[in-house]
């Protein structure tokens, strides 16, 4: 397939572009940060998203959505990225939804799809136990307990885990803690009694959490997918979740190269503008080459989760190294090419560091997929 979006997913990058520019651009996520808002972004604009169908962008239009697919969701998040757009997008319509979506029971699909699409009801997936992504790693334990399960352990790291009405969590049901089988994913309420949540707030003003689970019975109508078989499921959502956010920090590297060339455009320096000292002029041609093959390993990572959604681990494995080391060299670049203002708050570059930051870290730096596309090679 072409890497190249076809007419109506460019008339949706279009629309969100506008929408986005209008009603949340940078000085929203400002704004939220310095009311200190609780919930880190704005619940009013989630339901305006949520009317225009972003809500529910990869979901089946049985259940309301509007079945863009996963490219369509790249290019909300890519627009998200270039806006820093604070929403529960992907955190609900795109890890929760394809959980459900791809793995859910009829009747967990009837249940919560729809309540996603109209924005009513937000997802968490809890999988990190430690500081570093090891999705292999689940000490969680579920223990058999009557005809359900009793859930005890933490996890860390839990993007929306402060205000998600419900949490995705990866248990051990059998075997040892490093093995990729015995693992099983329940579907919970995340203020049921037994689950703490501690709000854990991030550099780049999203939020976050911790949880510590102690004794929480569930049942079989709780388990999402099948009994220590939530390793593929679970494959499954991060491959999706890691080319979405992919295409987020893809856009963030395109807006903060963006506001670089045009300051080497206006500034003046030994009575020239700097933009025409040919060392800046390199470091640009080079970042502006490693933004495109960026924009094409993201697309086609989405292409590959519409069609050929079980096998495009590797692919979107791909897309998220090459795109958090393009977004960490571009953010860089933005603060370097400004000068000593770049670090300042004045200046919108370091958000955009500082979000490229937390995101190539969410799911797997370039070090954890360079080394898990080297296993997989036999290397």
């Amino acid at each position: 397939m072409a890497l190249i979006l076809t007419e109506e997913q460019e008339m949706l990058q279009d629309a969100a572009s506008g929408f986005l520019t209008e009603n949340a651009p940078v000085a929203a996520l400002r704004q939220l940060r310095d009311s200190k808002n609780p919930d880190g972004f704005s619940r009013s604009l989630w339901q305006e998203m949520a009317a225009m169908g972003w809500a529910g962008i990869i979901v089946d239009e049985e259940f309301g959505g509007s079945d863009f697919g996963y490219v369509g969701a790249g290019v909300l998040a890519e627009q998200m990225g270039r806006h820093l757009t604070a929403s529960p997008f992907f955190s609900t319509s795109v890890l929760g939804a394809t959980a459900i979506q791809r793995y859910g029971s009829a009747k967990q699909k009837e249940q919560y799809l729809g309540s996603i699409c109209d924005g009513s009801t937000l997802f968490a997936l809890a999988v990190d136990e430690g500081p570093h992504h090891r999705p292999e790693h689940i000490e969680f334990s579920a223990k058999p307990h009557g005809n359900g399960y009793i859930l005890s352990g933490s996890k860390t790291f839990i993007a929306d885990g402060n205000i998600a009405d419900k949490l995705i969590i990866a248990a051990r049901t059998s075997g040892k803690v490093a093995d990729s089988s015995g693992i099983t994913l329940f579907l919970v309420n995340a203020d049921a009694e037994g689950i703490k949540r501690t709000h854990t707030p991030m550099i780049d003003s999203r939020n976050a959490a911790d949880i510590e689970v102690d004794g929480l019975e569930v049942t079989g109508d709780d388990i999402l997918g099948t009994i220590d078989g939530g390793n593929i499921a679970l494959e499954g959502i991060l491959s999706a979740g890691r080319a979405v956010l992919s295409a987020e920090m893809s856009g963030s590297s395109q807006q903060a190269f963006a506001i670089t060339v045009d300051y080497l455009k206006e500034r003046e320096q030994f009575g020239q503008k700097i933009g025409s000292f040919q060392g800046l002029q390199h470091r640009a041609a080079h970042l502006a080459t490693e933004i495109e093959m960026t924009k094409s390993a993201v697309l086609k990572s989405l292409q590959l989760l519409d069609d050929d959604f079980e096998s495009a681990s590797a692919t979107c494995s791909m897309a998220k190294a090459k795109s958090g080391d393009t977004a960490q060299l571009s953010t860089k670049e933005a603060i370097q090419m400004h000068g000593g203002i770049g670090v300042t708050d004045e200046y919108d570059v370091g958000l955009y560091f500082k979000r490229v930051h937390v995101a190539q870290q969410m799911f797997g730096d370039a070090g954890f997929h360079a080394d898990r596309l080297a296993r997989r090679s036999g290397y």
